[in-house]
């Protein structure tokens, strides 16, 4: 660990900055991890695209169809790929909280920076606060590692802005991913000051909340790798300018990818969203592959229909 408990908030809020990506899973033709894959697909994440910190098996990550083994497994290929050059946040969710306690802990013990939990689905429980500030309170007290909460309406219910910066005041809460109306967040930002990292997976909405709430984390989802390329980096372009200050330039940057946004969005089958951001990847040159039970794979048509907007929206690969 590079800090303690008490000192969690300290590291994080030096450290836990810029752009985070929620990483998708490469899976083989037989169902296996693509290991092999996966370090590519890091390696290029980190090096080419200068992205600051990796979200691992998460819901993009599909570790709902993954073994504790595997999530473990692939938190440890994290950390030895990036090796320093990016920050690594661990998604240690589960129903379960013994399970929630040893992703956490093991975690902790490969090296990864941080773990992210998102609140627990609580079913015939119409008053949770009392609850969810005791779960978080518990894994605190179990583990050293700086935690990031994530409220998000899968869960049945938002958690409110009042109850978050209650549960932040325990010592290794150190963020939120906050997936909830703007007018939350906004008012999350305002109530937690700087005791936690205030974020959502919006990438349209980034740069205003730089610009509006101050924010100096994007946690995250799958846009650093999907509207990037090696020689296309237009949103690390505009989030730099944005933490320049220099706004007008920013907003131009930003708004000149809304026809990759749009071939991205219109293509994306509501049912199919891993399959469709792996293929995406392919058509970048990354490695995507299948997805696992019991997600589903495109058809072929809607492979055609995804390639031809790819083609025709602007990114250059």
């Amino acid at each position: 660990m590079k800090y303690s408990r008490l000192d969690a908030k300290d590291h994080a809020r030096e450290h836990m900055r810029g752009i985070w990506a929620a990483c998708l899973n490469p899976f083989t033709p037989d169902d296996a991890l693509n290991e092999t894959g996966l370090r590519a697909n890091i390696r290029h994440w980190v090096d080419d695209l200068n992205i600051q910190g990796l979200f691992i098996a998460g819901k993009q990550g599909e570790f709902f169809s993954m073994s504790l083994d595997e999530r473990k497994r692939n938190f440890e290929i994290a950390v030895d790929e990036c090796n320093g050059a990016a920050g690594t946040i661990m998604s240690a969710s589960d129903q379960n909280f013994d399970t929630v306690v040893e992703l956490a802990r093991h975690a902790q013990n490969c090296g990864a920076d941080y773990v992210v939990v998102h609140a627990p689905v609580l079913h015939f429980v119409t008053h949770q606060d009392d609850i969810l500030f005791n779960y978080y309170k518990a894994l605190c007290e179990r583990v050293e590692i700086g935690i990031a909460m994530w409220s998000h309406p899968d869960s049945g219910y938002l958690m409110s802005p009042q109850l978050c910066v209650r549960i932040a005041e325990l010592p290794n809460i150190v963020a939120i991913k906050y997936s909830v109306p703007r007018a939350m967040y906004a008012e999350l930002t305002r109530l937690a000051g700087d005791k936690i990292h205030v974020s959502t997976a919006s990438e349209v909405d980034w740069l205003d909340n730089i610009e509006e709430l101050g924010w100096q984390l994007y946690l995250c989802s799958s846009p650093p790798y999907q509207l990037q390329s090696k020689v296309d980096q237009r949103m690390n372009d505009y989030t730099r300018l944005a933490f320049d200050g220099q706004f007008e330039q920013a907003r131009k940057i930003r708004d000149s990818l809304d026809p990759v946004r749009d071939a991205f969005r219109r293509t994306k089958p509501a049912d199919k969203p891993q399959a469709h951001g792996k293929y995406w990847q392919d058509l970048l040159g990354q490695v995507g592959g299948p997805v696992r039970a019991p997600m589903l794979n495109l058809t072929e048509a809607e492979k055609d229909a995804t390639r031809a907007a790819f083609e025709a929206c602007g990114l250059q690969v």
